[in-house]
């Protein structure tokens, strides 16, 4: 049995589809990011660094994982799925996991917050980051072009990465007019049961100061 203890955001929600489509027995725990609950002493015993997501591996001596791009790792070796064992395959999906870690969340994480939190518009600061976010979908694009997924003719965890990013380009104000080929995929993983189960939980808060708030988990990962 696995704990995750996550909110309703792209990295929260890339675990729990990767949990969904490997078919995991876990127990769901809600963070209010609003109530700062990820800055109590209890959760910052599990991540220092105060963000969602976190898992307990209750069936390894209690073993704790954050980052969601660790967890995911950690998850696939753990359940030998998602996680190619060809070298190649495997670097290559690393390659866009890190993509995704390093550029995709980051830039979209601040477009979000210069386009829809920040209360002074700065434009161009929108226009640096939404610009940034075209590019990267631009790259993910060109590379959708010549495969069915980010690793090749297999279905990993780097695709439910930048998926669960990608799949909010409006809400960052980025357009991916033209970009058919990231628009199939994207289209094709909305189709996958698991990706629709795991964008649910947990629910999306509608508050509207919970939603500023927890705004400021995704602006640092």
């Amino acid at each position: 049995m696995i704990d995750v203890y996550s909110s309703a955001t792209p990295n929260g929600y890339k675990v729990t589809v990767m949990l969904e489509e490997i078919g995991a027995d876990y127990t769901l725990h809600s963070v209010n990011l609003s109530a700062g609950e990820q800055k109590t002493p209890a959760f910052l015993a599990m991540n220092p660094n105060g963000r969602i997501p976190v898992i307990v591996d209750r069936s390894n001596d209690d073993f704790t994982v954050f980052e969601s791009g660790a967890i995911m790792i950690y998850l696939g070796e753990k359940f030998a799925r998602l996680y190619p064992e060809d070298p190649a395959t495997r670097s290559r999906t690393l390659q866009w996991l890190m993509f995704q870690m390093g550029g995709v969340g980051p830039m979209m994480g601040q477009a979000n917050v210069f386009y829809r939190y920040f209360p002074e518009k700065i434009q161009p600061a929108i226009d640096r980051y939404q610009n940034e976010c075209r590019r990267l979908f631009e790259v993910l694009d060109s590379r959708l072009s010549a495969s069915e997924y980010l690793a090749g003719d297999v279905y990993t965890i780097a695709d439910i990465a930048n998926w669960c990013w990608a799949r909010t380009y409006s809400w960052s104000g980025v357009s991916v007019d033209g970009l058919t080929h990231l628009q199939r995929w994207l289209d094709q993983l909305y189709e996958r049961p698991a990706c629709q189960r795991g964008i649910k939980q947990p629910e999306r808060s509608r508050t509207p100061d919970d939603i500023v708030k927890g705004a400021q988990n995704i602006v640092v990962r």
